[in-house]
This record gives C-alpha cells, sequence and structure tokens, in this order.
C-alpha cells in the first residue's frame, strides 16, 4: 500500500536512494499529478470539513530529501533555473484541458491542476497543491504548497494563497468550490474559506485577526487547535477597528480586521458572474 511504503520510507531516512526508492516516489508523484491522493481532503466528520493526510505531506518532503539540485533550463541561451531533480515544472500537453497563457507562468510537478483550469501569466502553482476544475488563477497570484483550491474558484491578480508543508499534522489553506478572492487578498495559516464566499479586494486572513460578521453579530476566530473558518456565501471585506485603550486610544488609532458585511445575494452573484466571460 502506498501510505505504508511512504510512511516507512520516510521514518526510515536512509544514507542513500535505491531504484526502488525512486520508484515509489514516482508512483506516489503520479498520484499527487492526478489528484488520487491530496495534503488534505474533505471529511464531514471534522469541524472544518477538513481532514489533513500528514503522510502525503511526508511523501512530498521525501522528494526534497531525494533530489539533487540539477538544471532546469528549458532554453539555455535564457536565465538559468536550478531546483531538486524531483520536481520538475509539471508536465501538460493540450489534452490536459488546462489553459496556460503565454508569459511567464510556473507549476511545480507533483500538484493537481483541473480541466479548464486558467492560468494568467505569470503565476505559480507549488508542490502538493490542488487547484479544482475550471477555475482561474490571474497574474501575480501564489498557490502555496498543499494549499486546495477548489471548482469554479477565481483567485485574482496578485493574491498570496498561503501553503504549508511542516508541520505535516498542520491544515494548509482551503478555498472551497465557486469562492471569489479579489485582488491582493493574502490567505494564510491554515484560514478555511467556505463555498462561494467573497473576499473583496486586499482582504487578509489569518490566524491572527479575528473576524467581525456584521449580519450574524459573530466573530470568528482561530483557537489553538482549530484554524479560523469563513461562513459559506459571505461577503468579506477589508476593514478597522478602534484600539479602546492606551496610547492607540489616545491618537486614535485603529487596526485592521476583515468585516464579513453580507451575505452573497442576487446582486452579488450578478457581479461574480461576469467572471465567467474570461474563461
Amino acid at each position: 500500500m502506498l501510505h505504508a511504503e511512504i510512511e516507512r520510507l520516510f521514518d526510515e531516512n536512509p544514507a542513500r536512494y535505491t531504484e526502488s526508492h525512486v520508484e515509489l516516489f514516482q508512483r506516489f508523484k503520479n498520484a499527487l499529478n492526478a489528484g488520487e491522493i491530496r495534503a488534505a481532503e474533505p471529511d464531514a466528520s471534522s469541524t472544518t470539513g477538513w481532514r489533513v493526510n500528514a503522510w502525503v505531506k511526508k511523501g512530498i518532503l521525501l522528494g526534497f530529501r531525494m533530489g539533487k539540485v540539477v538544471p532546469l533550463s528549458t532554453d539555455g541561451s535564457q536565465q538559468a533555473f536550478f531546483d531538486k531533480s524531483t520536481y520538475p515544472v509539471k508536465n501538460f500537453s493540450a489534452d490536459s484541458g488546462v489553459r496556460i497563457v503565454p508569459g511567464g507562468s510556473s507549476i511545480r510537478d507533483g500538484c493537481y491542476v483541473g480541466r479548464g483550469v486558467t492560468c494568467m501569466p505569470p503565476m505559480y502553482i507549488n508542490v502538493g497543491a490542488y487547484v479544482g476544475d475550471e477555475t482561474m488563477v490571474d497574474s501575480h497570484a501564489l498557490v502555496g504548497s498543499c494549499a486546495q483550491i477548489g471548482r469554479k474558484c477565481h483567485i485574482s491578480a496578485g493574491s498570496q494563497i498561503g501553503g504549508v508543508l511542516e508541520p505535516v499534522g498542520a491544515l494548509p489553506v482551503i478555498i472551497e468550490d465557486e469562492v471569489l478572492v479579489g485582488g491582493n487578498c493574502g490567505v494564510y495559516e491554515g484560514t478555511v474559506v467556505k463555498r462561494r464566499a467573497v473576499l473583496g479586494t486586499g482582504t487578509i486572513l489569518n490566524r491572527s485577526t479575528p473576524v467581525y460578521d456584521l449580519a450574524s453579530g459573530a466573530v470568528h476566530t482561530a483557537s489553538d487547535d482549530q484554524p479560523l473558518v469563513i461562513p459559506e456565501n459571505a461577503v468579506v471585506v477589508a476593514g478597522s477597528r478602534a484600539i479602546g485603550h492606551g496610547r492607540g486610544k489616545d491618537w486614535n488609532l485603529s487596526l485592521y480586521t476583515p468585516v464579513i458585511v453580507k451575505y452573497r445575494d442576487a446582486k452579488t452573484n450578478a457581479k461574480v458572474q461576469l467572471e465567467d466571460l474570461l474563461r
């Protein structure tokens, strides 16, 4: 079983890797590329709706252990590139059904990119990531290692979807189906954005900053063992809250905080539907 074999090789950490070890890693990477295994996957029994597959992260880390730094340039007359031999750029063909617009994007081997995905240059998808069918990854956007992106999402220009490989038990960032991530957003530290949410331009989400829900009166926060979770259909914008004590109060200062201003309605849906024209 692939799971058990990867766990065993990770724990053994041999002085040298044999051909059988290389063949095992290739089978593992093929499964990652095909979306048959994932660093995190839906789990209805979890409070977040997701669970981490730590053994998959171990397999990805094995690739870094096993690989040697080699030239990976496609054109020797241009800028030279050097990286681990185990993680070259991912191979695509026209039959892959992925639209990769010319202009300097890079997609690392060992990630899943679904059919109908559009990649606008320059953008980057790292190892272990999962990008669902018909999603758009726009210019200057990053999908970090092991980040999970659902179907029909739009990761707008300049947005950063944080990744995490270690610790292996840490949940990566999760962006569920039909989420719109506005330009220059940042989603980090295992935040879970539930389906059909909308993040307005410049929204930053992490474990440290509470999210104030004007519609429900709730305050969404992360805890020691739970990430920040943005509810389904929430429309989140960048906001601020006044400092209520000390010099911050005296100087009339405010701190950044994300704010849920409403939940998706017909007006929101009409604006989001305009994205379909670009696909």
